[in-house]
């Protein structure tokens, strides 16, 4: 998927020739970004601060929850390599400026390019979704279920909101007779999730390559052993 550069940056686009030059569709939205800042690249409080006027009730960003609904909306749970195979970059990259003008287009039909920009919107956020302080916590739990959950419910509200809401989303996919159809078992979710919610701050490769493992075990346990029923009717 395509990094950004700062929350008012240009999407690159990497292709197998090299660097893609922006398109003009791109360099507009650039330019409208500096009067209306993006969802994206953002804080989860600047995201619901941007959000206020137009959904002063919901307590989740609607960028989340309605990017959300729309891959289950496309049977994203029934796509097998949901969330691991990634959508046309162009229609990522024009649903992205379609969802900062608060839009969802209609006659979407590939799960995958929601899914693709879920991840990205995940990804891009200015801090991480389980915010740097936390990080060694959870390295240090990543095979206690109980501390796990504990980290978790200690995170500032609006982060334990965001990353619950995600885990029981990603929940609906390990149901047995999706995981038949999509082959993205737990242990796959918490791959290509993980990187989404947690970054390692380390430069020493010895060090990033054992807290991925990590990572992934810390997500995985989530998916499996977080009571999200809290969770229903939050918006």
């Amino acid at each position: 998927m395509p990094p950004t550069f700062g929350n008012h940056g240009l999407t690159v686009c990497w292709v197998f020739q090299g660097l893609q030059k922006p398109c003009l569709e791109e360099i507009r939205h650039a330019q409208d970004a500096i009067f209306s800042p993006s969802m994206f690249g953002s804080s989860l409080e600047e995201v619901m601060a941007l959000q206020k006027e137009r959904y002063p009730d919901h307590q989740l960003p609607w960028v989340q929850t309605r990017l959300s609904e729309e891959v289950l909306g496309l049977n994203g749970d029934q796509t097998e390599g949901i969330f691991r195979v990634p959508g046309d970059i162009d229609e990522v990259n024009a649903l992205k400026l379609q969802v900062d003008h608060w839009k969802i287009p209609t006659g979407l039909e590939d799960p995958h390019i929601p899914a693709s920009l879920l991840k990205l919107w995940y990804r891009e956020l200015e801090e991480p979704l389980i915010p740097h302080e936390f990080y060694d916590e959870c390295i240090h739990h990543y095979d206690n279920p109980e501390a796990a959950v504990t980290v978790v419910l200690g995170l500032p509200h609006i982060n334990k909101l965001v990353l619950c809401y995600l885990i029981r989303f990603l929940q609906v996919f390990v149901q047995p007779p999706n995981v038949s159809i999509t082959k993205m078992d737990v242990n796959n979710l918490a791959m290509v999730m993980a990187p989404n919610c947690l970054r390692c701050q380390s430069d020493d490769p010895r060090i990033i390559f054992e807290n991925t493992r990590k990572e992934m075990s810390f997500i995985r346990l989530l998916i499996q052993r977080l009571d999200t029923s809290f969770m229903d009717g939050i918006l």
